[in-house]
């Protein structure tokens, strides 16, 4: 097949295809807006904007909008992240222009009737109900919270149910006018549609989309500033204890990200033979769930370890985790070691890649930030040429314990 298609508009809006075999395609728009470019007062309303899309146009009411690819048997969706709104649509080549058409009309004509503002607002309230009942998933938004403080930054996706309940139709129309301006817009595509049939249609419902760039705001998002070396015990009056323990990392365009990525892959990725997993769960009992996760951002990163476990083990869990990061600082990976790993996260990006809805939205975030699409093979190669050396420099400025933070939902002070 041949590689991918780059279009820019003069609008400023790109857009990536890429061919893909099936009769299955999967599209959409990545949008460089998030919860970082929210006001105090507008806490929640990234996500918001994102239900709120789905609620009705100049052109289609909301059961329309979710009829439109239901009755095809495709789907629609869209998520929310810190930096990034993505909206698309999985479903049959045959109805590729359908699902377009339908996410133009939502982002580009999208009404905010107020009456369905106050029915989604309980959806979005009931859905930060229940994300507070996940106190595995919930520290992790604490624990932003308090390494970026008083910054957009640390704000929940989900929202401050207080800005929320003020918020009406004219907030979501300036937040839209503020942020969804043409040069933070791509699409991106995977489909066996032929490349010019693809490109007609793209000019057809983009070329002509009003040129916003100008009111762009990109340049106004506030510097990231990162708190180090916290401690910090919330009771949450949970079974076990949770607990997060992480530390500053590296931000999407830094070299070092690769190096990250891999060594995160080894202390506590999705593999069940990772460190952590085996030092805790395997030989120990300690805990049920033991990961570590790297946030790549466009100009902060962020490295994690949660588990939870019974209360009175924290202490001891902590230790062991400490020595394992302690390892990875002070020796490096054995040739074999090393060889090892690079067989099995190569082995996992390659199964990632006939994903074909996990591999579009990846090439749209990639357009977005890099204005290209890196193949698998590239990747591949990069992993290969990893050193020893390398990650064994990444260990010791990311698992520095001097600088690392800590939050446990637990009951005795004396776990920190």
């Amino acid at each position: 097949m041949n590689q991918e298609h780059f279009l820019r508009y003069s609008n400023g809006i790109r857009a990536i295809l890429h061919p893909a075999a099936g009769e299955v395609c999967c599209c959409g728009f990545a949008i460089k807006v998030g919860t970082r470019d929210e006001l105090p007062h507008e806490q929640g309303i990234a996500h918001f904007t994102e239900h709120m899309l789905f609620k009705g146009t100049k052109h289609r009411k909301a059961w329309q909008i979710l009829d439109r690819m239901g009755a095809v048997g495709g789907e629609i969706n869209a998520y929310t992240t810190k930096e990034e709104i993505f909206l698309y649509a999985v479903c049959l080549k045959k109805d590729y222009e359908r699902a377009l058409e339908l996410m133009c009309d939502m982002l580009f004509h999208s009404t905010f009737p107020q009456h369905e503002i106050e029915s989604e607002r309980a959806v979005v309230l009931d859905e930060i109900n229940v994300y507070e009942d996940s106190p595995s998933e919930l520290i992790y938004d604490d624990f932003e919270r308090l390494i970026y403080p008083d910054q957009s930054f640390g704000y929940n996706i989900l929202g401050d149910v207080d800005c929320l309940k003020t918020l009406t139709s004219s907030h979501f129309h300036t937040f839209m006018q503020r942020c969804f301006t043409t040069d933070r817009i791509v699409y991106f595509s995977m489909s066996s549609m032929e490349e010019k049939k693809e490109t007609r249609l793209l000019d057809k419902y983009l070329k002509d989309i009003p040129d916003t760039s100008s009111a762009s705001v990109l340049s106004q998002r506030e510097q990231v500033k990162m708190a180090q070396s916290l401690r910090t015990q919330i009771d949450r009056q949970t079974h076990q204890a949770h607990v997060l323990y992480g530390n500053a990392a590296f931000h999407l365009f830094s070299e070092q990200r690769l190096p990250m990525f891999f060594l995160n892959n080894i202390l506590g990725g999705p593999g069940m033979n990772s460190l952590l997993n085996n030092a805790l769960r395997e030989k120990r009992g300690l805990v049920y769930t033991v990961e570590s996760t790297v946030n790549a951002y466009s100009d902060s990163g962020l490295f994690s370890i949660y588990f939870g476990c019974d209360h009175k083990d924290v202490k001891r869990c902590l230790t062991l985790v400490d020595k394992e990061l302690k390892k990875l600082r002070e020796t490096p990976l054995t040739e074999a070691r090393l060889r090892a790993a690079k067989k099995q996260i190569q082995g996992q990006l390659a199964i990632a890649s006939e994903n074909k809805e996990s591999q579009a939205l990846s090439m749209g975030k990639s357009l977005l930030y890099f204005d290209h699409f890196e193949s698998v093979e590239n990747a591949l190669a990069k992993i290969e040429a990893l050193t020893a050396k390398q990650l064994q420099e990444v260990a010791k400025e990311v698992f520095n314990p001097e600088t690392m933070s800590l939050l446990v939902y637990g009951e005795n002070n004396e776990n920190i």
